[in-house]
């Protein structure tokens, strides 16, 4: 058991310490790229890096784009996930199987092969260049959240959608009222998944938006990075700066919902 412990804590800390070095690094006053300079002095330490960024950027305004693109993109991948898992787990249509086979079929092809035809479609036949939507649209029906969902709605008992048509319920009341209560560890696991990709997405925004007051994070962040930054009293702790914001979000959201990466019972909702 000792042994276990001493091994899971070295990996805890190989893990952990390039993470320790980029937020000590984005407060460092002088850059120091060598080994040394993950225990700096406390007279090298300052929040100069991160007021550099917010004065070039308008730290807050890219946080609220995002904020808008990222929960747009939440919102339809539940919303269309849900729905679509539903109906390939417990109804039954012609075609479900080939519906789903497509799906998969389409986890296999790279965005960046469809940026040029979602390019032209969105702005220059729907116009939604510079706009939230045309950011969204792209995103709003993820096939991976369809999947897991459509996973989680297999495991349900089949009693009891029996018992809810049997009742008179109709489909959207069966999924609203018994199936999403039940998969609930599954919503809350779409919700941190699909966080990750659009906070961090910086091929399409960029193509998208032209206006600066519209860019999200990444985007501000590698402009600032590739014309800014190298002018710089410290480009290196400004580097790190700008890694530690845009990390910081996902990495609040996972420690605040960590422990709720828990399946609950489904059986329970069975009376047996």
């Amino acid at each position: 058991m000792k042994r276990r412990f001493v091994i899971l804590l070295i990996g805890s800390f190989v893990f952990l310490f390039p993470f320790y070095y980029m937020l000590i690094g984005s407060l460092q006053t002088e850059p120091d790229p060598s080994v040394g300079g993950a225990f700096p002095s406390l007279g090298n330490l300052t929040l100069h890096n991160y007021a550099e960024i917010d004065k070039a950027i308008n730290l807050v305004g890219s946080l609220i784009n995002s904020g808008i693109f990222t929960g747009g993109v939440i919102l339809g991948t539940l919303i269309f996930g849900v729905l679509a898992g539903y109906a390939l787990a417990r109804l039954q249509f012609r075609g479900r199987g080939l519906v789903f086979n497509l799906m998969l079929l389409i986890q296999v092809v790279p965005f960046q092969l469809l940026t040029i035809p979602l390019y032209v479609l969105i702005v220059r036949s729907y116009g939604l260049a510079d706009s939230y939507l045309g950011m969204i649209l792209p995103f709003l029906i993820n096939s991976t959240a369809v999947f897991v969902f459509r996973q989680y709605f297999l495991q349900l008992p089949v009693e009891l959608f029996d018992a809810a048509r049997i009742d008179g319920a109709s489909e959207l009341n069966i999924l609203w009222r018994v199936a999403v209560p039940l998969v609930r560890p599954a919503l809350l696991t779409g919700v941190l998944l699909t966080f990750i990709g659009p906070w961090n997405e910086f091929l399409w925004p960029f193509l998208i938006t032209k206006q600066q007051d519209l860019q999200p994070l990444a985007v501000s962040l590698s402009n600032y990075l590739t014309t800014v930054a190298s002018r710089a009293a410290n480009p290196f702790g400004a580097v790190l700066a700008g890694a530690c914001v845009l990390a910081a979000p996902a990495v609040t959201l996972f420690l605040i919902f960590q422990r709720r990466f828990i399946a609950s019972n489904l059986e329970s909702g069975v009376k047996g």
